[in-house]
């Protein structure tokens, strides 16, 4: 298994390599980014005093709405050096298109490269990649640029069709996917609709993209169950954005993202944008290292996540990213209960009649929070609103409004004007 030497050294050392590339990084941004040029004139930030990674409190934090308003002033090279423009999925508001150079490809190809190895991937295997490679999708370019860096096999089939996902496994043997870990119970399903023994097939690991598998203690959350107890292959679980262009991967160990020191400097930051203690949770703000074209510094993701610093069984000695909990702009109060959405699917994956869903929420004619599940079911399986609410309580203590539907109807509203994600949140609070 390759590690990279600077994963292995101690914390100290892995420091003084950051502060190193943070040296190199800020007078680019002041030369080269209008964006940066103008936040450290404006806050009199004197580079020359940004030592330590410490130092970083004293820069403002960068911001979705930066990235959106203000695209074209981050970018840091002439339009001809640019190859590739990549979008963000626009989760939480307007998308935002990423240029790119020559050089971020190849940042790119070596992050999952050094991922992929870190879910113990070799040139041995061969991976089906569910994931498009269209509509300027970061992802699926990133997934087939580290794979082929390692030498493994890629059959690119895209997502969805659950008939030629089964084909492709039977015709050409892989032997792990790339996959949005709620698409792979569906292929269970129709493997035992089509009488396929899908745990004789040559799929022994799947790397999990852009949903978590685990709860924050790193057990396998209901979804990650819900694979596992019917396919007997291993789970990978990562979290990564178009943003960073980094992916912080899990190892044999399954305890947590292993961050990738040379790639990427991360901050856990509270509602003051102060830096909190491992065993608390925290907003991922990000400085990226190495990029051309559009590099970021302190960049706040809205995702909010605990982070752990003792040493990996693996041999490395990096921090761990565990579980997202939640977006920190989807966070909700309802009926005095604090609430991010993944503990919502959780409880919705539970149960076995609900095939798919989408989750809004409003604002109350009282002003507070209010949430209606719009559920799509398997006729045959389908039980009571009250038992459904009935679960709910016993998860979570409170328990939203649901509305049935078919899991077609849910499926369209999923995926409008042909979304390359399925939406699964609907936030109308105002």
């Amino acid at each position: 298994m390759f590690i990279p030497d600077i994963e292995k050294q101690s914390s100290e050392k892995i420091k003084e390599y950051q502060e190193e590339q943070l040296q190199k990084l800020l007078p680019y941004l002041k030369e080269k980014s209008s964006f940066y040029g103008e936040l450290f004139e404006k806050n009199n930030i004197n580079i020359d005093e940004i030592k330590q990674l410490e130092d970083l409190t004293k820069i403002p934090p960068t911001t979705k709405h930066d990235l959106q308003t203000r695209t074209h002033d981050f970018l840091c090279v002439e339009k001809r050096k640019i190859i590739d423009y990549v979008t963000t999925s626009g989760t939480l508001g307007n998308p935002v298109t990423f240029a790119m150079t020559d050089n971020d490809l190849e940042r790119l190809a070596y992050n999952e490269y050094i991922s992929f190895a870190c879910a113990g991937v070799t040139d041995k295997d061969t991976f089906q990649l569910m994931v498009t490679m269209d509509k300027r999708f970061m992802a699926g370019l990133a997934y087939y640029l580290g794979l082929r860096k390692l030498g493994a096999g890629i059959i690119r089939t895209g997502p969805g069709l659950q008939e030629l996902q089964f084909e492709s496994i039977q015709r050409h043997r892989p032997t792990g996917l790339v996959s949005v870990p709620s698409f792979i119970p569906k292929l269970i399903s129709y493997a035992e609709t089509h009488n396929i023994d899908y745990n004789k097939s040559s799929i022994k690991k799947a790397v999990c993209i852009g949903e978590p598998i685990r709860n924050n203690d790193f057990s396998l959350n209901t979804l990650g169950r819900k694979i596992t107890d019917k396919w007997d292959i291993k789970l990978y679980s990562t979290y990564a954005s178009t943003e960073m262009g980094t992916a912080f991967t899990e190892c044999d160990a399954g305890r947590g993202g292993h961050h990738h020191p040379e790639m990427i400097i991360v901050e856990f930051l509270n509602d003051d944008n102060q830096p909190v203690a491992a065993g608390e949770p925290g907003e991922v703000t990000i400085t990226t290292l190495g990029v051309e074209a559009m590099p970021l510094l302190r960049f706040k993701t809205g995702d909010i996540c605990y982070h752990h610093t003792e040493p990996c069984s693996c041999g490395r000695n990096t921090l761990r990213l565990g579980p997202v909990i939640g977006r920190k702009k989807q966070m909700l109060k309802f009926k005095g209960t604090t609430l991010f959405p993944p503990a919502i699917y959780d409880v919705l994956n539970e149960i076995d009649c609900i095939e798919n869903y989408i989750i809004e929420v409003s604002t109350s004619t009282l002003g507070t929070d209010e949430i209606l599940i719009k559920a799509g079911c398997n006729e045959t399986k389908k039980i009571s609103e009250k038992t459904i609410k009935d679960h709910f309580r016993a998860k979570l203590r409170v328990a939203p409004e649901i509305i049935f539907f078919s899991k077609q109807e849910i499926l369209k509203q999923q995926f409008p004007s042909g979304n390359r994600k399925p939406i699964t949140f609907i936030d109308k609070r105002v």
